[in-house]
């Protein structure tokens, strides 16, 4: 589990596909501190256990299906990946709860300054968009951000200056792809409410209370 704060911006050092996985080693330095081999770093949105180390990096393979469903494929030696160790129960938590595990990938539309911040307009696959709502969160390449705006298939995030700074964000450019995952606690009550056969008529606090969630 993790919190969508980024501690750090590593490096993509490389990235080695095999017969059954996809291995990448990561530039890093912060998130290696107190790390072990087994332990999770959510790497731009995707959780990876680490599976050995080196001078200044972390080594991880990513199975089959988590490049098939991740931008991991298309990234390229050099790329900036946003870094997060696991929670624990001493960290605070600033951002939302965020699992690591990519719901899909999304497509930058527009980046537009508003003010001091940037508002970034994305295109959602529909079993993301559905979970979204305005005011709520969603994990972009693993930063916890806060959705302004949903249409359709299409979401509206605003960044202040300081996560364009310390994150990948501030360079995403129209046309670029990110890992996206919904929240979680929307995830599970949409699944709930689908069971029940309610979610396609939509969420209202009375079916929430109706299933004891309020």
């Amino acid at each position: 589990m993790f919190t969508g704060i980024v501690e750090e911006v590593g490096t993509l050092r490389a990235v080695r596909v095999g017969s059954v996985s996809t291995e990448v080693e990561v530039g890093a330095k912060q998130v290696l501190e107190g790390t072990a081999v087994g332990d999770s770093i959510l790497t731009s949105g995707v959780c990876l256990t680490v599976t050995r180390f080196g001078d200044g990096y972390y080594a991880a393979d990513a199975q089959p299906e988590t490049v098939r469903r991740t931008t991991l494929a298309t990234l390229r030696p050099g790329a900036p990946l946003n870094l997060e160790r696991a929670l624990t129960l001493s960290k605070g938590l600033g951002g939302h709860l965020v699992q690591g595990h990519v719901d899909g990938v999304g497509t930058v539309k527009s980046v537009t300054p508003d003010g001091n911040a940037l508002v970034i307009t994305l295109t959602a696959p529909e079993e993301v968009a559905r979970l979204s709502v305005d005011q709520g969160s969603i994990a972009i390449d693993g930063i916890s951000l806060t959705i302004v705006q949903v249409r359709d298939l299409e979401l509206r995030v605003a960044v202040i200056p300081h996560s364009a700074q310390v994150t990948t964000i501030g360079r995403l450019r129209p046309g670029a792809r990110v890992n996206l995952e919904a929240d979680l606690i929307g995830r599970y009550v949409y699944t709930f409410l689908q069971r029940r056969g309610g979610a396609s008529e939509g969420l209202s606090w009375e079916k929430l209370s109706e299933a004891g969630f309020v």
